[in-house]
């Protein structure tokens, strides 16, 4: 499937993290991916993330799955099903994500999959990221309201972010195919319109500044040496032992800046830290280590490579022919042909090695210890 009547660079221009656009049908030929069943399926499994949202008399209630598989007898009306990752799971659902990569991957987040029952949803919310809502059975109505902050009163709710007083300033609905695009921040609130109701959420991720700070100064700081201190040899004496003076505060705020001012180790600690698997807990590795003369032959014969759909794959260049290549919270360092097999890899989720690379030790070498770690695996398809 790809967006056959979509015009990209206008998008960009005018709508991406600027207001909300409603895309009718742009697809070449609409199918619905996954089946409501399916989807009940991968709820009840451990180490899914999901959630099942009720309404008990006038208020929403959640459960967090894994589900048992008799909860869905039980339920009555107006009910949402919500499965976090199934892009990980189910490639026709990953393949969703192909068209929407005109954003580069390193902010793509997941797809999220939602079912309702007629008249289920999850109440007026706001999120921090950007996210395309695709339609893929039934008609959902969505509603969409103002730009809302950290300071906009909620619902008090245990487990959801509801907003109170929900004035929208756009109502659509939508049928299969359809896309809603709604920015950060904007409110929507979205309802199913009869019966059997999926819709796919392509979300987007964005670290917060806090984030990277956090993240940032507690890799810095786990590197350095006990005996790294605050150092005032040329120390005089100070007309009033209590200031803490301005030259010793110069020298302490340069201690941290100059710790934290290395724009090589930035890179490659965020090229680590961004490909961290979404699913912590999910061992993709083989059973067995990769036999790299059995690695040599499959190239050599072109069997084509494909990614793991959990996968994160991206690079950052060094300075040609140099590349640091990501995957999975793992840096390689790459360059002549591994850098090739590199750009190749994160360019799409399945590529051909050609000839010449497939005859470099070094990228026998690499496509194995992808491999092993369960990023890669040969399409014997």
């Amino acid at each position: 499937m790809h967006l056959a009547r979509f015009d990209i660079d206008l998008f960009l221009r005018h709508h991406w993290q600027k207001r909300p656009l409603l895309i009718r049908n742009p697809w070449s030929a609409w199918r619905n991916p996954l089946e409501p069943d399916e989807l009940a399926g991968f709820a009840c499994e451990e180490g899914v993330e999901s959630r099942l949202i009720t309404r008990q008399a006038d208020r929403l209630a959640m459960e967090s799955g894994p589900l048992p598989e008799d909860r869905f007898t039980e339920l009555g009306d107006a009910w949402t099903l919500l499965v976090q990752a199934v892009d990980h799971h189910v490639p026709d659902v990953a393949a969703l994500i192909q068209p929407f990569r005109f954003i580069p991957d390193w902010r793509i987040d997941d797809v999220m999959v939602s079912y309702a029952t007629d008249g289920g949803g999850v109440g007026p919310h706001f999120d921090q990221y950007d996210v395309f809502l695709v339609q893929g059975l039934g008609k959902r109505r969505w509603r969409v309201g103002p730009r809302c902050d950290s300071a906009t009163p909620l619902l008090p709710h245990d487990d959801l972010r509801l907003i109170p007083d929900f004035e929208a300033t756009g109502d659509y609905v939508l049928e299969p195919g359809d896309i809603l695009y709604v920015p950060p921040c904007f409110t929507h609130d979205g309802v199913a319109v009869g019966g059997d109701c999926m819709t796919y959420s392509i979300g987007f991720r964005a670290p917060s500044r806090a984030e990277l700070i956090e993240n940032w100064c507690r890799h810095q700081a786990d590197d350095m040496v006990d005996e790294d201190r605050y150092a005032d040899p040329d120390l005089i004496i100070q007309p009033n032992a209590g200031e803490i003076a301005a030259s010793a505060l110069d020298r302490m705020h340069a201690m941290v800046l100059e710790a934290l001012s290395d724009r090589r180790a930035f890179a490659r600690w965020f090229g680590l830290y961004n490909s961290l698997p979404k699913s912590a807990d999910m061992d993709w590795r083989p059973d067995e280590p990769a036999d790299e003369a059995t690695v040599r032959a499959l190239l050599a014969q072109g069997v084509p490579l494909s990614r793991n759909p959990a996968s994160r794959f991206s690079f950052i260049r060094q300075g040609e022919p140099e590349l640091l290549l990501f995957v999975d919270g793992h840096g390689f360092d790459c360059d002549g042909d591994t850098a090739r097999l590199a750009e190749g890899l994160c360019m799409e989720p399945a590529m051909v090695v050609d000839a010449e690379l497939a005859a470099s030790a070094a990228v026998v070498t690499l496509v194995a210890a992808l491999i092993d770690q369960g990023s890669l695996a040969f399409d014997a398809d």
